[in-house]
């Protein structure tokens, strides 16, 4: 396994703030994610100014997408996106053409893993093409107190099994890595544990610090 890398989720509701916070920490993180109520709250130009201030960061559109895949799809490149995520109740057309233009920006498209999704969606994902998927806990499961399972973990495992580079989100702390030791992770999202902190460069030194504790050896 490589080591995971740890992705900055920005998801501020002014654009200013946004930037200032990927400016402190763009150095301590190797993924830039413009969130999906960023996008919501500026529009295209989350990714437009993100990129024209980290130029060789790997940048991703968290646009959530369920509907016209590949026109939101060339505006989340043309923009200067490498990534952009995709609902996972989406229809098979919209991530195949979501999927062919991500090709064209020589980028790729993320599967947003939310509510109900099967292993038969995660083969036909897999049959066209498709190979990152999120694993996601989302801020409402959080605020109910919801913990990450073993039903997660097997899940997580299945789908690396299939092929899926697995990115893992949902309010994750250093402390909760040693359970995803066994998993093939691509990414660890952070978001306010990153962003909300006065402490959010020591935060992420202690993720870098947990993942080579666990992956490094």
């Amino acid at each position: 396994m490589s080591l995971p890398l740890l992705q900055l989720a920005l998801d501020h509701t002014d654009m200013d703030a946004a930037l200032q916070t990927a400016q402190l920490l763009h150095q301590d993180v190797d993924i830039i994610e413009a969130g999906t109520i960023l996008c919501f709250s500026a529009g295209i130009e989350a990714i437009t100014r993100l990129r024209s201030q980290h130029p060789t960061k790997t940048l991703v559109a968290d646009f959530k997408v369920a509907d016209a895949g590949a026109t939101l799809a060339d505006m989340a490149f043309s923009a200067g996106a490498n990534w952009m995520t995709v609902i996972c109740a989406a229809p098979l057309a919209t991530f195949a053409t979501a999927l062919d233009v991500a090709k064209r920006y020589e980028g790729d498209i993320q599967i947003e893993l939310f509510g109900h999704w099967t292993l038969e969606d995660a083969r036909q994902w897999r049959n066209l093409g498709l190979t990152q998927a999120i694993y996601h806990r989302g801020r409402d499961a959080q605020a109910s107190g919801q913990q990450w399972s073993q039903h997660d973990l097997n899940a997580m495992q299945e789908l690396s099994d299939m092929g899926f580079a697995l990115s893992v989100t949902g309010g994750i702390t250093p402390a909760e890595l040693p359970q995803f030791r066994n998993i093939d992770v691509k990414a660890f999202i952070a978001g306010r544990a990153l962003s909300d902190s006065p402490n959010g460069l020591d935060t992420a030194s202690q993720f870098h610090q947990a993942i080579a504790n666990i992956w490094g050896k």
